[in-house]
């Protein structure tokens, strides 16, 4: 995994978590790897994947049976989705505006690149 440095690593951590649930590599109730199994994976400090795991637990993303490890909360998916939705309009949406005002892009412009994309 490439971190980027505008973010905490263990922020990216959990994100790229969430993408893999949003992706469907995880099912609601499904085991996900261990904090180990997941540092090693992603070539990182045990204690950041853990601070990682922590935060997910926190957001209600993932929940711990003691014994047995990690698992996918129930509606953790809508979770996600709802979150990163809030972020985009809130956060990126207006950005992409006004670049788009300050470069003359169209809405007409963004629907042609769209269909080129499917």
């Amino acid at each position: 995994m490439i971190f980027h440095n505008d973010k905490a690593i263990y922020l990216q951590l959990a994100d790229r978590l969430c993408d893999e649930i949003l992706d469907g590599q995880y099912q609601e109730d499904a085991r996900i790897p261990s904090v180990r199994e997941y540092a090693v994976l992603l070539q990182v400090n045990t204690n950041t994947a853990m601070k990682a795991y922590d935060q997910l637990a926190r957001d209600e993303v993932i929940f711990n049976k003691r014994g047995l490890g990690y698992f996918v909360s129930p509606g953790a998916r809508q979770r996600i989705l709802d979150v990163r939705k809030r972020e985009f309009m809130n956060e990126t949406l207006p950005c992409l505006f006004r670049s788009m005002r300050l470069l003359g892009i169209t809405i007409d412009d963004i629907a042609c690149e769209w269909e080129k994309s499917k």
